[in-house]
């Protein structure tokens, strides 16, 4: 039998498994819920769908990837959780949540046993979400991997778009810290989670080294041989409300559980390895 991947809400994250499962034979039935980007994923081998507005068709899939950021609350289970609840023939169900379910840690670590410590409304949706599709999978029986991802960049996002543009801001708050994680380590781990036979499980997915966001903009500057923005202070920052909110949350999070249980060796364990692989790409 075939395996088939209904990934939905099919988006940047998810096109990083698809790469690498396509070459393997694998179907993927991906859902947009637009027209031009079902173009572009049937010409990339992925099968499109458009959604919400055709049913999404889980009796084909024997695993399931969910992309889709909780509202007032999960708009995939509102849609299938019934159905997803006695769906026992799936092998596997991945979730993809975020590293800002752990909130505020005033620049300290976290790993997968930090409690969440959520505070703003969609971190708070995030925490609610997760527990959900952790019931439902418990209750049908369904292996469930959810993965709180860390900044996420890669080809075509990230610092050198934001410069190259002049939007750029070398914003300065003490003491804040992101982790981030590059597309090539999220695709890896994906795979590696979905072929795996380890049962539920909650992983981080974040490089090796967290780092104030000013230096990793400068870094970013020095590549391209640009000179980096001046400084602002987070006060005087021009930031649209959702841009301000993650600067709301200082934290340096652990990668230790990929490592250990899903045996991955990071392709880029840094941001200064992955901002120059990118750039070599460009040629």
């Amino acid at each position: 039998m075939t395996n088939t991947l209904l990934s939905i809400g099919h988006g940047y994250s998810a096109q990083a498994l698809a790469d690498r499962l396509l070459p393997q034979g694998w179907q993927i039935i991906g859902t947009t819920r637009s027209p031009e980007k079902a173009a572009k994923l049937a010409a990339g081998g992925v099968t499109p769908l458009i959604w919400p507005g055709a049913p999404l068709p889980l009796g084909q899939a024997t695993h399931l990837l969910s992309s889709v950021a909780p509202r007032a609350g999960d708009p995939v289970l509102d849609a299938i959780g019934t159905q997803l609840a006695d769906a026992r023939h799936l092998k596997w169900v991945g979730y993809l949540s975020t590293v800002g379910v752990y909130g505020d840690q005033r620049g300290g670590w976290v790993d997968e046993d930090t409690p969440p410590n959520a505070v703003s409304d969609r971190a708070i949706a995030r925490v609610k979400a997760e527990a959900a599709w952790q019931e439902i999978c418990a209750r049908a029986g369904i292996r469930l991997h959810i993965f709180r991802l860390a900044g996420i960049y890669g080809p075509g996002r990230g610092p050198f778009e934001k410069l190259r543009s002049g939007r750029a801001q070398r914003i300065i708050k003490p003491n804040q810290y992101f982790s981030r994680i590059h597309y090539a380590d999220i695709g890896q781990a994906l795979e590696r989670a979905i072929t795996s036979d380890i049962g539920t499980r909650i992983f981080n997915l974040c490089d090796d080294h967290p780092a104030p966001p000013q230096d990793v903009l400068e870094h970013a500057a020095k590549l391209l041989g640009l000179e980096p923005p001046p400084e602002i202070s987070f006060e005087q920052a021009e930031l649209s409300p959702m841009a301000r909110s993650f600067y709301a949350d200082s934290k340096r999070v652990r990668n230790t559980r990929i490592k250990r249980e899903l045996g991955l060796q990071l392709h880029y364990p840094d941001y200064q390895s992955g901002l120059a692989s990118i750039l070599k790409a460009e040629g």
